[in-house]
């Protein structure tokens, strides 16, 4: 169970498997909150509730700020493993939990240092909760060092393939974040209660994890502690940091800038095209988190299965988000109309194409930059980031200030293609890729099967106008027409046999 022969366990069908199983990692809890929320809302009551979203960014940005070490982590496993040097894994997985677990006390003291300003001076509270916020914030101190170290153990189990025991784990577990809520008020619970038994729970999240990870890799009972390993976690996890502070700034600055330039309301038209956009990007998440550890344990032993790899993930990523994004364009005004009325949809609408133009390019830049995380060169990625940040933000206050939320938008999308060229561009010089490999992996064949879609679409759209129903009819037939062309000449043999071996294994 401990030894990982990546020629063997980095193959299609695995990775397929996987990325399904992300994917419903991510859906699950997102459908559990839908429900949920409404019911949380209700029974708190708005300032509660919004006290706890307050408790619920904390905890993401105390598990984002990690210095990196949870990529670290994975990348540094995947890489042992696919070099078939188990005997490295104590020494790393140790050295991350111990970092990690050091980050989140002082993580936590410094919360429940800043709790009393925090509460008092900085939120606008009623003062019938300002104690029992205190005791929250106070309570939730407790947790920061069991999400810090939880982060570590589910990369090592990602760094294995393992995403079936992720997302036996992971599902569950983000569901309760919402109904724990739930089932604590039907109890009786306030606030404070809530967060005690969310706070139990994420300790039994760790501890699953912590015996998954003893199950699958039995070496780790030999308790290592090796300097140097210490010095590459931090040192390949200060990139990634640096890469998670500046993401934040480049995804909700035009948020900040409209409300700024142009007006809060606006702010509103804005932001529900791009929520609604924006949950596309599961699909590239779903992907990426299935190859990261894919493309450091690929690279530790095979450039060529490398570049293979990369080019065969960018014809799939294409290949799903490519029809959708073209969708989500061609429907985007009867989207907004059914979602949230006539008027959101006459002011959104061209926003929201725009977006969903964006969101495309940002997924298929998203496969670039995990493979410069996977080959060990985060610092590449980061100073991209830096390269452009600047430039970026000059854009979006020029293009917001005389376009509105429009040029916020244009301004989004504008980034999101210079990233993607930028990243290819380095990724390419980096890894001395060959054009022969894209070519016979497909990727030439899917962008020609992708463009004969739109075209399709678009001239049936032309010539019969743009009624509903028309629009309905044609999309559906030129989607099965779509399917079949790129089972019979987009996917090769590879590809299908993946994908029968997956659905037969269901």
């Amino acid at each position: 169970m401990e030894k990982l022969n990546s020629a063997v366990e980095i193959k299609g069908s695995l990775l397929l498997r996987n990325t399904a199983l992300n994917f419903l990692g991510y859906v699950i809890p997102l459908g559990v909150a839908v429900v949920a929320i409404p019911h949380l809302i209700h029974g708190l009551g708005v300032e509660r509730f919004g006290v706890l979203s307050l408790a619920w960014v904390v905890l993401g940005y105390f598990g984002m700020f990690d210095l990196g070490l949870g990529r670290a982590t994975t990348r540094f496993v995947a890489e042992a493993l696919g070099r078939g040097e188990v005997e490295r894994l104590p020494s790393i997985v140790w050295a991350s939990l111990i970092l990690q677990t050091v980050l989140g006390v002082v993580g936590g003291i410094a919360l429940i240092a800043v709790t009393p300003v925090l509460v008092e001076k900085v939120l606008s509270l009623s003062q019938s909760i300002v104690e029992e916020t205190k005791i929250v914030f106070y309570i939730l101190s407790v947790s920061i060092p069991i999400v810090m170290y939880t982060g570590s153990l589910r990369g090592v189990l990602e760094a294995g393939q393992r995403f079936g025991l992720v997302n036996a784990v992971k599902i569950p577990a983000n569901s309760l974040v919402f109904l724990i809520p739930l089932f604590a008020l039907l109890l009786g619970f306030q606030l404070p209660g809530i967060i005690l038994f969310l706070t139990t729970s994420w300790f039994v999240t760790g501890l699953v994890y912590f015996m998954l990870v003893f199950k699958v890799f039995p070496r780790m009972k030999q308790v290592c502690i090796n300097a140097g390993v210490l010095r590459s976690l931090l040192a390949y996890g200060g990139w990634i940091a640096l890469c998670n502070m500046l993401v934040p700034v480049l995804i909700y600055l035009d948020r900040f800038l409209i409300a700024s330039l142009v007006s809060v309301a606006a702010l509103a038209y804005y932001t529900a095209s791009y929520e609604v956009v924006s949950r596309v990007l599961i699909i590239p998440a779903s992907f990426t988190t299935t190859l990261f550890p894919a493309f450091s344990a690929v690279a530790a032993f095979d450039k060529k299965d490398l570049a293979r790899l990369y080019a065969r993930s960018l014809k799939h990523m294409l290949l799903v988000m490519g029809p959708i994004a073209f969708i989500l364009i061609l429907f985007s005004g009867d989207i907004l109309r059914f979602w949230l009325g006539s008027d959101f949809a006459d002011k959104g609408a061209l926003i929201f194409q725009i977006l969903a133009a964006g969101m495309l390019l940002n997924g298929v830049a998203t496969m670039a930059a995990y493979l410069l995380d996977g080959i060990g060169r985060p610092d590449l990625r980061a100073k991209i980031y830096l390269s452009y940040v600047a430039v970026y933000i000059g854009l979006a206050w020029f293009l917001i200030s005389r376009m509105g939320i429009v040029g916020a938008a244009l301004a989004w999308t504008l980034r999101a293609s210079l990233e993607l060229v930028l990243l290819f561009g380095v990724s390419w010089r980096v890894m001395r890729f060959k054009r022969a490999v894209f070519v016979e992996n497909g990727l030439l064949r899917v962008m020609i099967a992708f463009v004969g879609l739109v075209a399709a679409i678009s001239f049936t759209n032309w010539v019969f106008g743009k009624g509903m129903l028309p629009q309905v009819i044609a999309t559906l037939a030129y989607l099965i027409i779509f399917v079949f062309i790129s089972w019979r000449f987009v996917l090769d043999n590879a590809d299908r046999n993946s994908l029968l071996a997956v659905i037969g294994r269901r």
